[in-house]
C-alpha cells in the first residue's frame, strides 16, 4: 500500500525538520482533489484531477492509490468514464492516509516554526 522507502527518500530530500509539514501540505492538496471528486466529478477535468492525485500519491509513496489513479487517468483519456472506480480511489486514499498517519503524525505549530501566543 505504501512504499516506505519512498517516504524515507522524501524525508532525506527535505530533511527531518520539514518533513511533517511538507507531508501535511501534500495531504491537504489530495484532500481538496478528493473532495472535488466526491462532489460532482466533471468528465472534462477528471483526467487532470486523477493525474494530480497520482503525482501526490507518488510523492508520498502511496503506491496503491497511485496505481488506481493511473488506471483511472488512462480510462478518462480514452473517454471510458463509467469504468473508473472512484470509490476504490477514495478507499485507497483513506487506508493509505491512515497507515501513513500512524507513522507520520501531523506537524504541530512548534514543528513548523510558528510561535503560539498564550
Amino acid at each position: 500500500m505504501i512504499c516506505w522507502d519512498r517516504v524515507d527518500e522524501l524525508r532525506e530530500e527535505i530533511g527531518d525538520s520539514d518533513f511533517a509539514e511538507v507531508a501535511d501540505m501534500f495531504l491537504e492538496e489530495v484532500d481538496e482533489v478528493i473532495e472535488r471528486l466526491r462532489g460532482s466529478p466533471a468528465p472534462d477535468t477528471l483526467e487532470e484531477e486523477l493525474h494530480s492525485l497520482k503525482g501526490s500519491a507518488l510523492n508520498l509513496g502511496f503506491e496503491t492509490l497511485s496505481r488506481l489513479c493511473q488506471d483511472g487517468e488512462s480510462l478518462a483519456a480514452a473517454g471510458n468514464f463509467a469504468a473508473i472506480s472512484l470509490p476504490d480511489i477514495f478507499s485507497a486514499y483513506e487506508e493509505s492516509k491512515r497507515a501513513f498517519r500512524q507513522k507520520v503524525p501531523p506537524s504541530t505549530p512548534a514543528q513548523s516554526g510558528s510561535l503560539e501566543l498564550l
